[in-house]
């Protein structure tokens, strides 16, 4: 019996997903709860396990291809030892609904849902050395075909019942030699206007690579984007001499590590300095929804962290009850399952003020954007030994350059600056920390 692996349903906002690396090829066997695909979504990566014990009869979405919620994604034989073959005339279409191409290569599929007509039988298998039938050609591809001047026996065929589609020939005419253009077809008498929103596909030359945006790259651009042109962003920056906490450090790491089995960063002096900042300036930790202001009492701080497909924000909830160890803890655990994509998804939603650290990669000064709908973020970079005037003395110190980016619709300038200098005062004075001023 054939059992469908379908997408789950991964979170409210999730439609799509893009499927990753398959564990098994068609023919193995799978056990039951084994990891057998990875699957991509907008917000992070997961596992997706097989539902049944069997081998694996079909895989219908390939590495790299886009799904929907609940579309079938492969067929496995459960409590078969070896590969049993499916029917050879059927495939699945998006919605997992089975089309069965009985008659002619140039005939269309039957309307899902309606029944195959009674007394049709697939036609029967060509003569071992006889060629091979010419491809169905879909309508964008036949446009391509004819745009590029190339023959449809020439391009291998890769849709459904052996369809040629308009991607074949893109892919076909990337790999031709740039030294033997394709010849011209003649000008249509009126040529069809393109589709309104129709983006140019990318064409790659011998020495460059295509590769489709992952759903969580997707999602990060249009983010960005839609942050920059829906918020009233402005950054401000300041300085703050780290040798309080450095010194601190040095001081306190062997006990520290020694009692809780990690040692004392900056990360968890920032998440505590910013909870206190944002106690003091509660704009900084609200966010716009339509055109009421939101003001939140609890602190849940995102870290930026790099993931194995791209920058993850998992949260820190309720960051105002958490100690340093506790931050620590947390913060490593995060970076650890980024890298492996076993992020969970909630994890990465609901937080009110996000931190990154360009730092640790070498960043001197950058203007971070806020993470919609979040109203603030406060970006950190590298600590460098800078001359500074102290007492009317020039002297050396270790400084790291802070920037504070905020929506200027619900933050002013002056609580953006108050902000931004308490988080200084609280670094350079950690003992503030403990007395909570």
């Amino acid at each position: 019996m054939a059992v469908e692996l379908k997408v789950p349903q991964s979170g409210e906002s999730i439609t799509e997903v893009q499927i990753g690396e398959w564990r098994k090829a068609v023919g193995e066997r799978v056990e039951r709860d084994e990891v057998l695909v990875d699957i991509e979504t907008d917000k992070a990566a997961m596992e997706l396990p097989a539902p049944v014990s069997g081998v694996l009869a079909k895989i219908v979405k390939g590495a790299g291809e886009e799904a929907g919620v609940g579309e079938v994604i492969a067929l496995i034989n459960e409590g078969a030892d070896e590969a049993e073959p499916l029917e050879p005339d059927a495939t699945w279409d998006r919605s997992g609904m089975r089309y069965f191409f009985a008659l002619a290569d140039d005939a269309e599929p039957p309307t899902p849902g309606k029944p195959a007509e009674a007394g049709s039988e697939p036609p029967p298998p060509a003569p071992a050395g006889s060629s091979p039938a010419a491809p169905r050609v879909m309508p964008a591809a036949e446009r391509e075909l004819a745009q590029r001047g190339i023959e449809a026996k020439d391009v291998q065929a890769t849709g459904p019942g052996g369809r040629l589609l308009k991607e074949d020939v893109v892919r076909h005419a990337g790999k031709q030699p740039a030294s033997a253009p394709a010849e011209a077809p003649a000008p249509l008498e009126a040529p069809p206007q393109p589709a309104p929103a129709a983006v140019p596909e990318a064409e790659a030359r011998p020495d460059e690579e295509i590769v489709a945006m992952s759903p969580m790259r997707k999602v990060i651009a249009r983010n960005l984007v839609a942050a920059q042109q829906n918020a009233a962003l402005l950054t401000t920056f300041n300085e703050v001499d780290m040798s309080a906490v450095i010194a601190l450090r040095k001081n306190h790491q062997e006990a520290f590590t020694e009692k809780y089995g990690i040692k004392l960063g900056f990360m968890s002096f920032f998440v505590k300095a910013a909870v206190e900042a944002l106690k003091l300036i509660p704009a900084v930790n609200a966010e716009i929804r339509g055109t009421d202001v939101v003001y939140k009492n609890h602190f849940d701080v995102g870290i930026a962290v790099g993931g194995g497909k791209g920058l993850v924000v998992p949260v820190l909830r309720n960051a105002e009850a958490m100690g340093f160890a506790e931050i620590e803890l947390a913060i490593a655990d995060f970076a650890r399952r980024a890298q492996g994509n076993k992020i969970d998804l909630s994890e990465l939603q609901g937080g009110t003020f996000t931190i990154s650290n360009g730092g640790i990669y070498g960043s001197m000064l950058s203007t971070p954007i806020v993470n919609a709908p979040q109203s603030g973020i406060l970006g950190l970079h590298a600590i460098k030994d800078r001359p500074m005037a102290v007492d009317g003395q020039v002297v050396v110190r270790p400084v790291m350059y802070l920037a504070l980016t905020y929506d200027h619709r619900i933050v002013d300038g002056r609580e953006a600056v108050t902000f931004l200098k308490h988080v200084k005062e609280v670094i350079e004075e950690p003992v503030r920390i403990l007395i909570e001023i």
